[in-house]
């Protein structure tokens, strides 16, 4: 099983405090016990070298305890702590093995049966008048001492282990309470403290995260106010100083973008609302010297429509670049019901006159669509998608128009079976003057100069809706969406 880790900054430094602390805890808690437990055990060596070896000594000839408590006979038990435990060994075998009773036992008999395995445990005890660590399965642990006896036999005497065990443990249980508490209100305070430490990283992080919300491609920018009242002198409140300075340098850059853009915004309407009267002059002149009733050579006449559909053409592409300025510009557009239906209908219908090489489809439900927005400026969008179906697919090419609605969102898709939009020009197809590769037209002189998607892009945008491309040899798709909505203005 994979224990989860922290994933805040403020968690893993509040576990790591809590588990350093918890280390040292450990540390000092064993280190006190083992201490302790040496102590008292060395102690408890020291008593039993005082005991000596006067009750096992007494065993010698067995038996119960008098009743005048002498010892004189039966087991020497003055002077021993309760608990005492006594061995003979003759030859390496036990012949007596007896415990001084407790106070108030209901018995008095100091004999201890003991098993097979105790006794050659016993019997493994070296002589060699030092401690030694002993469990009997009768009466647990107990600290012995093997002395040579006066007719040859070995002596053994040993005191319990029981009391040691006892402060140890009692020990063990007061050091994981006070510590267990200790961790507690160390994770508390520890959690306190370093939230109160990374208050000014919060506000950098929520900064950040405000800043990210934004709509910086473009427009006005207000970045957040900032301001992080750090200690500059510790790391956090150098990251937020230096965050704070990045900020306002991003802020000083997006406003001379924007400024930049709208000087360019400015002089794209103003150069092309000038040219709309020279071009429109050039357009006249051509076209009234066409219609002069005297005899003109051949190559000043072809000139002079060269002129006269150049001129049309230059018009159309001001016009185009006066509509990106005013759309630019944020002007509002109409807000009227739009029989999108009769819309797709006319520019189909157009399409049809203009390319009858290619072959149109139309998919439309039974009831009319209706959206509201700017009816010429939709009517733009179908005509600029529809003419460019028209320019970058070969004759023969099937073009189906659908519209389709669910009540709250119109769909339109103007789907063709040519090459496809290279894939190099995908990411920029609806920025400004991309041209398709020419591969995709049969008409050089009709790839036009850039401006229709971005129109496109651009009229959809300020009615709110959306555009998007799918593209592969042999489908292209180009699918607009729209709010539907507004009275149904009759059948179309």
């Amino acid at each position: 099983m994979r224990i989860p880790l922290p994933r805040t900054l403020r968690a893993r430094l509040t576990a790591g405090l809590v588990v350093l602390l918890a280390v040292s805890c450990a540390a000092v808690g064993v280190a006190a016990v083992v201490e302790l437990n040496g102590f008292l055990i060395r102690r408890l060596d020291e008593q039993l070298s005082e005991v000596g070896s006067r009750f096992p000594a007494s065993l010698e000839h067995g038996g119960r305890l008098p009743d005048d408590h002498d010892g004189d006979e039966h087991g020497d038990t003055r002077r021993q702590a309760a608990g005492t435990f006594g061995a003979r060994l003759l030859n390496g075998t036990v012949t007596n093995a007896a415990v001084v009773p407790t106070a108030g036992a209901e018995t008095t008999d100091l004999t201890v049966d003991l098993a097979g395995a105790d006794r050659h445990a016993l019997a493994a005890v070296p002589v060699d008048g030092r401690a030694h660590t002993l469990h009997l399965s009768a009466l647990d642990g107990y600290r012995v001492e093997a002395t040579r006896g006066l007719d040859g036999d070995v002596l053994i005497t040993g005191l319990p282990l029981e009391p040691v065990e006892a402060i140890v443990h009692r020990l063990e249980l007061v050091a994981g309470i006070v510590f267990g508490v200790a961790l507690a209100l160390t994770g508390v305070a520890g959690a306190v403290w370093v939230r109160w430490s990374l208050r000014p990283l919060s506000r950098v992080a929520a900064t950040a995260t405000r800043v990210s919300e934004l709509p910086l491609a473009s427009g006005v920018v207000a970045l957040p106010r900032r301001g992080s009242a750090a200690d500059p002198r510790s790391e956090v409140g150098q990251m937020a100083g230096a965050f704070d300075r990045m900020l306002g340098h991003v802020e000083d850059a997006l406003t001379k973008r924007h400024a930049s853009e709208e000087r360019l915004r400015s002089f794209a309407a103003d150069a092309s609302h000038e040219l709309r009267t020279p071009v429109a002059s050039v357009r006249g002149h051509a076209e009234l010297a066409l219609l002069h009733p005297g005899p003109t050579p051949p190559e000043v006449t072809r000139a002079l429509e060269r002129i006269a559909a150049e001129s049309s053409r230059m018009g159309a592409m001001v016009d185009d670049l006066l509509l990106l300025a005013r759309l630019d510009a944020g002007r509002p557009l109409e807000q009227l019901p739009v029989d999108l239906t009769r819309l797709v209908l006319d520019a189909v219908t157009d399409a049809r006159a203009v390319g009858p090489g290619h072959r149109w489809t139309l998919e439309l439900p039974e009831e009319p669509v209706t959206v509201t927005g700017d009816e010429h400026r939709l009517h733009q969008v179908l005509a600029n998608l529809l003419t460019n179906a028209r320019l970058h697919t070969p004759a023969g090419t099937q073009v189906t128009v659908s519209l389709e609605t669910d009540g709250v969102t119109a769909t339109l898709k103007v789907h063709d079976d040519g090459p496809g939009v290279p894939a190099d020009i995908r990411p920029g197809v609806f920025e400004r003057f991309t041209r398709a590769d020419r591969r995709r037209s049969t008409d050089a002189a009709g790839t036009g100069a850039g401006l229709g998607l971005s129109i496109v892009a651009a009229v959809v945008e300020a009615h709110g809706g959306g555009l998007t491309l799918d593209s592969r040899p042999g489908a292209t798709t180009f699918t607009v969406t729209l709010k539907a909505g507004g009275p149904d203005p009759g059948p179309a």
